[in-house]
């Protein structure tokens, strides 16, 4: 099929790109700047440079590549994370969830595409009463924290208009990213042990391989059927479990733990009710419906090989030998 990756250029999109190459699709990649063009077309792909916020260009390329299927995986998180102001931190990215998808929406039915694969998450976002795990069919949370409106209203914007648009249109939620390109930045928190133990550290985290997330994109353009899915590995964990172990992994002293209110006080009301209340989410909807299954079926195995390439490599290695 002729596939267009817009957002091509970040960290899914540069690990899904070789794996549609691989299966023979024929892929058009489209970045903010010139600057990944070389890096997109070593991957396989024709890049094309396209601001997703400006409709006229995003109908032009579509118009185009003339592909079969549109994949939106645009981001825009530049900079430190700024968790204290969630949404200013993800303000150009909520309008790419919003203003961005439509424009894609609308240029996708101008020329006749079939299939739409959008990008969501699930996490932070989830219902925090109930059960440790959610599937789909459970709401967002009803009171996000202060600085996390906008954003759970961009996710919640993606639910609604991507499988009411006349064509296939998919959501996959994915879980919290690992692996080269994903979690850098997190390693180096827990190195410096900057990332806490908060209260009793309870809440459910999910979490998913770049290189599964990429996969089960790859399922969902090929097999995929209008909906909202759930990508995320088999093991939910709560941070009191999974941190100390990748702090183990990554060769860093144990993390600190921290009371309530000094976590609130040092890192803010959305880091609090994330490490104290958040629930994971059920991946059975992707695994029975995409056919799908994730290589690292749980993040000990993941964090332990899969946080480089040389890991991720080694580990495909030992599976084909099997």
């Amino acid at each position: 099929m002729r596939v267009f990756v817009a957002g091509a250029a970040g960290a899914i999109g540069r690990r899904l790109i070789p794996q549609l190459v691989a299966r023979g699709h024929q892929v058009t990649a489209s970045t903010r700047g010139s600057a990944r063009l070389e890096q997109l077309r070593r991957l396989g792909a024709e890049p094309v440079v396209v601001d997703g916020l400006d409709a006229a260009a995003v109908g032009e390329a579509i118009a185009r590549s003339e592909p079969d299927v549109i994949v939106h995986q645009m981001t825009a998180l530049a900079g430190k994370a700024n968790l204290r102001n969630f949404d200013k931190w993800f303000a150009t990215t909520n309008k790419l969830r919003t203003a961005g998808t439509e424009h894609l929406l609308a240029a996708a039915e101008a020329a006749g595409v079939s299939k739409f694969v959008a990008q969501s998450y699930t996490g932070w976002s989830n219902i925090r009463e109930g059960g440790a795990v959610k599937t789909e069919d459970d709401p967002y949370d009803p009171d996000p924290a202060r600085f996390q409106t906008e954003s759970i209203n961009g996710l919640q914007f993606l639910d609604k208009v991507v499988p009411a648009a006349p064509l296939e249109g998919m959501v996959l939620r994915y879980g919290n990213f690992y692996g080269p390109g994903g979690s850098e930045s997190l390693v180096e928190l827990v190195r410096k042990r900057q990332m806490p133990i908060i209260g009793d550290g309870a809440g459910v985290w999910s979490w998913i391989h770049l290189d599964d997330a990429a996969a089960a994109t790859v399922a969902a353009i090929e097999r995929g059927r209008r909906g909202i899915y759930n990508i995320t590995d088999d093991e939910p964990a709560a941070v009191a479990e999974w941190l100390p172990y990748l702090a183990e992994v990554v060769g860093a002293k144990k993390p600190l733990r921290v009371p309530v209110w000094l976590g609130r006080l040092a890192a803010g009301d959305v880091t609090v009710r994330w490490m104290t209340e958040g629930r994971g989410a059920s991946n059975a909807k992707a695994k029975r419906e995409l056919d799908w299954q994730p290589r690292w079926s749980t993040w000990r195995d993941g964090f332990r090989h899969g946080l480089t390439d040389s890991g991720s490599a080694q580990a495909g290695e030992r599976q084909e030998t099997a």
